[in-house]
């Protein structure tokens, strides 16, 4: 699946990873739902994830904390370069 496809999704697939679960609804405007799919889960891709919707949400001390369980430095990218290279990511599993 493509990038684009992905965001022309009406719904997310139930095959999707909770990540890429989280980057859909983050890209629906639910901020909520999206920290909802990866905030009880452990391991590296769900701390990513969760560190890039913390640094959305403007909580840099928390996203950081994030980053940091994920294993990975904050970026220097804009948060739209940060979602689409996370959602590529997650697609490309």
């Amino acid at each position: 699946m493509t990038l684009d496809d992905f965001k022309k999704l009406s719904s997310p697939s139930d095959d999707f990873s909770p990540e890429l679960k989280a980057l859909w609804h983050d890209f629906q405007g639910d901020w909520t739902k999206a920290h909802d799919q990866v905030d009880h889960l452990e391991g590296k891709s769900a701390a990513r994830v969760h560190a890039y919707l913390h640094r959305k949400e403007g909580d840099q001390w928390n996203a950081d904390y994030w980053y940091r369980r994920a294993g990975e430095a904050r970026p220097g990218v804009s948060l739209e370069q940060e979602w689409e290279e996370l959602a590529k990511r997650f697609l490309a599993v």
